[in-house]
């Protein structure tokens, strides 16, 4: 049963509220309508660019500017292999266009069907404000549903810095749409966006310098992962650790960046400082639903919230802003809605992501210093890149795959991997966590194909193996 802004809502109110049987809040992971949904009315809200982050600003446009950067970087280094090459141009407009040219159209495309071509949905553009636990305000329009999937996504987090907000900054949401590129790039930041799009401009040719707050980039990374990626990437940008700008102005058409008494000029600012959650937006203590300390509105593994009718899922409501991850978390929680009395469950036992940077990083489970805190004993498998044949012909100095071992029951805990292929090459560790595959059967019972890459993962099982005993 809906319930309204008051008490007793007399009937001119009640009718101004329109219903529906289930509202959706964001047209990113939140658009995967199952088609067990046909036979109910729906509501979509968006308040921006149709179909999320992931395909709009995010995963999808980012790894498409990263794969000509990777070309270019393998072009630079590739005597190391006993060919000379040189890069004669990178055209940026032309990549940009490549991207966009195949991303807006699915974009609209997706906006249209919602819009015009799905009987049971209808698109409602606007911003939502809970005023009630199952009433909606969307730009001065109520709209009511007993249920509400709220997958509303994150935004760029801003850092209080003099003058910042007055300067033409960019943040991953607009970086990628530059009408040139930039002979100095400003990034302040040391997480993946920071790195993945430093990567991205570096290897196209700008002179990117990079301010991150503490000593190490990828501070969230397993301490060893995270060291051997700053000690690599400092080879390729100007990197400024342990310290931001303290004012950011503009001047004869630059940004100046007052840093430690000095002052640095860039063409371009990109602020990658993390994303927050988009609950504040939602006003969603007038539903009653609690939030953790960074903003995510609190759901159990059935996607659903403490109030009644209301599931949250995606970056809204987990702190891993994975585009994998929250589909998973959609179609759990839209089961779920539709089927209360056989409710399905995200296990998160073995969640993996990737850094799409150079060097490229893969991890699943828990770092070192995360099993060392809960007490677990686990042996530390090593093998680095260059101690296998496709290492020998990569010439590669600097990459490796880490894997962890729990002693008594020699099941993984987490694997972590820099180096190229990661995010493909970690794959068999994602599964046998998930599984529940001793580390002995995953590396002794499964065929590795010789010289492929993934003897890496291979020998590293193998490594951490020899210390259990």
């Amino acid at each position: 049963m809906l319930t309204y802004p008051d008490e007793n809502p007399d009937e001119k109110q009640r009718e101004s509220v329109d219903t529906y049987d289930v509202i959706i809040i964001g047209s990113g992971s939140g658009n995967s309508i199952p088609p067990f949904l046909d036979d109910r009315r729906i509501a979509v809200v968006e308040r921006g660019v149709f179909g999320g982050t992931c395909l709009n600003v995010g995963c999808i446009p980012s790894k498409m500017f990263v794969l000509p950067a990777d070309v270019a970087e393998s072009a630079r280094h590739s005597e190391r292999l006993g060919v000379s090459t040189d890069i004669q141009s990178v055209d940026w407009p032309s990549i940009r266009d490549r991207v966009f040219g195949r991303i807006d159209p699915i974009a609209e495309g997706g906006r249209q069907y919602r819009a015009n071509g799905s009987p049971n949905v209808e698109l409602i553009e606007g911003t939502a404000t809970f005023t009630d636990t199952n009433v909606l305000d969307v730009d001065g329009r109520l709209i009511g549903a007993p249920d509400i999937v709220i997958a509303a996504g994150a935004r760029p987090q801003i850092p209080a810095i003099a003058g910042l907000d007055a300067v033409a900054y960019h943040t991953s949401d607009t970086v990628m749409r530059l009408e040139h590129l930039p002979a100095r790039l400003g990034i302040i930041g040391g997480g993946y966006i920071a790195v993945e799009l430093g990567h991205v401009f570096s290897a196209y040719g700008s002179e990117v310098t990079v301010f991150n707050r503490s000593g190490q980039l990828l501070r969230g990374e397993d301490h060893e992962i995270a060291q051997r990626f700053t000690q690599v990437f400092a080879n390729r940008v100007d990197l400024r650790l342990n310290t931001l700008p303290d004012r950011v102005d503009e001047r004869d058409g630059a940004i100046v960046l007052s840093v430690d008494g000095a002052t640095i000029e860039v063409d371009e600012l990109l602020v990658a400082t993390g994303r927050i959650p988009n609950s504040d937006l939602l006003h969603v203590e007038a539903a009653g639903l609690p939030l953790t300390d960074d903003g995510q509105i609190v759901v159990d593994d059935t996607m659903a919230t403490p109030v009644p009718g209301i599931w949250a899922l995606g970056d809204v409501a987990n702190p891993y802003q994975l585009k994998h991850l929250a589909n998973t978390e959609a179609k759990v929680a839209f089961w779920n809605l539709a089927h209360p009395d056989d409710l399905r469950r995200v296990d998160y036992r073995a969640v993996p992501h990737a850094i799409f940077s150079g060097p490229q990083i893969a991890a699943v489970g828990l770092t070192e210093a995360e099993a060392a805190d809960r007490g677990i004993d686990v042996v530390v498998g090593r093998r680095d890149y260059g101690s296998t044949a496709y290492g020998w012909a990569l010439e590669d100095t600097t990459s490796f795959a880490k894997v962890l071992i729990e002693r008594s029951s020699r099941l993984l805990v987490g694997a972590h991997i820099i180096g190229p292929q990661a995010a493909s090459i970690i794959q068999p560790l994602i599964q046998a966590m998930q599984f529940r595959q001793r580390a002995d059967e995953v590396a002794n019972d499964v065929f590795y194909i010789h010289p492929a890459l993934t003897e890496v993962v291979e020998n590293a099982l193998l490594d951490g193996l020899e210390q259990v005993h």
